[in-house]
């Protein structure tokens, strides 16, 4: 039998996962893994830092309620002809100057933007933190689907070994009565095939419990994951009786719960906000401003002429007293009166009228989305139970089937190639019951989910 480079390389990590297991000291529950996905896996981290994002964004909006104030100081040095800043007079010299302020603004009136802005930050909060929700659901639901995948391949591969055991067993007693003289050798090569083929699909199923193991363990972001397992809890039931819910009724719990209608219409209302921002852009602005200022001069001073009309010069007045002589106040109000902008603000409130309609579509969108999905989800896990069920009778006729045939066998009444197909029903019967059962477990996990039924109680932070 040949392996491809990909199988070597899965059995050599099955053959390290194997040697590991022998160190396990704990099987996860499928509420310990969702719980511990829900507290590690990146997505969600990342989900996270959306919402402390919103709630920055919220800090800034609540800040343009509050006027700025700005410091401002300078010195220079002019040399050569200039005016003295100080003294208002030209001299051909070299001069220090230095200057000092402070200057507020304060928004009164902006249209309501600033209100509106707050209001839309408040609701970004809102709709990051379902944003985060559906993000936990989606992964709780993953996290479900991959520890029961895990359930799957553990049974399938515990069928594979029973099988292989006891065609194991046909060899050897088939081997005894081909040196007897019993049946014929032809016979021995046909088991000899047989439990090749045993062996082959039990590493295929080992390969793909490897793989839905580190699958799993991807979603919880386990680092170390050699020794990790699932318990084995293989019960297919409908604890929360979801089956006996009518459609309708759980579409309309899903109306109230489901976090994809509530991000919709938070969704919408942000629209909304920034309509109103945009026409905010139409009215008058109003500002209150208060400046401060004060300077000083290093360059001499003229105090007056001598006999021959010559300027008499004095050194400068100390630094302090003249930032205490030269201080100035200006303070008012300024309006400002939209008239003519290109069509800015125009176009502004229309391309964000056009999101508000997108939005509106989108709710109305989801809300349709929602309904078919509930009604698939009913339909599916009751098709998932009608089947799991007919391949459960399947296995049983399947069983007698087989059990008839060895007794046959048993007696050289019937030749290995048809009781190996007889067996092949049987093992292919197993496959089926184990299958369809897990794909009925997820799919009432589905369900329960619409009906507001998680896996583990989710806390929004």
């Amino acid at each position: 039998m040949k392996i491809n480079k990909y199988n070597s390389l899965v059995f050599a990590m099955l053959f390290g996962f194997g040697l590991a297991g022998h160190a396990q000291s704990k099987q996860w529950t499928l509420e310990e893994c969702v719980k511990y996905a829900l507290d590690n896996n990146i997505t969600i981290k990342l989900s996270e830092l959306d919402v402390k994002t919103a709630n920055i964004d919220k800090k800034g909006a609540l800040g343009s309620y509050l006027p700025t104030v700005n410091g401002t100081a300078s010195h220079s040095w002019n040399i050569g002809l200039n005016v003295n800043p100080v003294t208002n007079i030209a001299t051909t010299q070299t001069t220090q100057y230095s200057s000092l302020g402070v200057n507020a603004n304060v928004d009164i009136y902006k249209g309501l933007q600033n209100q509106n802005a707050y209001r839309k930050a408040t609701l970004s909060i809102i709709a990051s933190k379902y944003q985060l929700l559906k993000m936990q659901e989606d992964i709780s639901l993953n996290v479900a689907n991959a520890f029961l995948q895990i359930l799957s391949n553990k049974e399938d591969l515990k069928v594979k070994k029973e099988q292989l055991a006891i065609d194991e067993k046909r060899y050897s007693r088939s081997e005894e009565m081909v040196n007897a003289g019993t049946i014929p050798r032809g016979d021995l090569f046909d088991l000899k095939a047989t439990v090749a083929t045993d062996k082959q699909n039990i590493t295929v199923s080992e390969n793909n419990l490897l793989i839905s193991k580190l699958s799993l363990a991807q979603l919880l972001q386990l680092k170390e994951f050699a020794d990790f397992d699932v318990i084995d809890d293989t019960n297919a039931k409908d604890e929360n009786n979801i089956m006996a819910q009518n459609p309708i009724d759980i579409y309309n719990k899903a109306k109230e719960t489901r976090t994809e209608l509530k991000l919709a219409q938070t969704n919408l209302e942000i629209a909304e906000k920034n309509v109103s921002i945009a026409k905010g852009a139409y009215q008058p602005t109003l500002r209150g401003f208060y400046q401060f200022s004060t300077s000083a001069s290093y360059s001499d001073r003229i105090i007056g002429t001598d006999g021959a009309g010559n300027p008499i010069y004095a050194g400068p007045n100390p630094v302090f007293d003249q930032f205490s002589d030269n201080k100035g106040h200006n303070f008012g109000f300024q309006l400002s009166v939209p008239i003519f902008n290109g069509f800015s603000a125009k176009n502004n409130v229309e391309r964000n009228k056009v999101s508000l309609e997108k939005s509106k579509i989108d709710l109305e969108q989801k809300s349709l989305d929602l309904q078919r999905n509930v009604y698939t989800a009913f339909t599916d896990a009751k098709g998932a139970l009608n089947t799991y069920e007919s391949s459960t009778i399947t296995l049983e006729a399947r069983q007698q089937a087989y059990n008839y045939a060895k007794e046959k066998y048993d007696v050289g009444l019937m030749n290995s190639f048809d009781f190996t197909q007889a067996q092949t029903l049987l093992t292919n019967a197993q496959s089926d019951v184990i299958r369809t059962k897990y794909d009925y477990m997820f799919k009432i996990k589905i369900l329960e989910f619409y009906f507001g039924i998680p896996i583990v109680p989710i806390i929004t932070k």
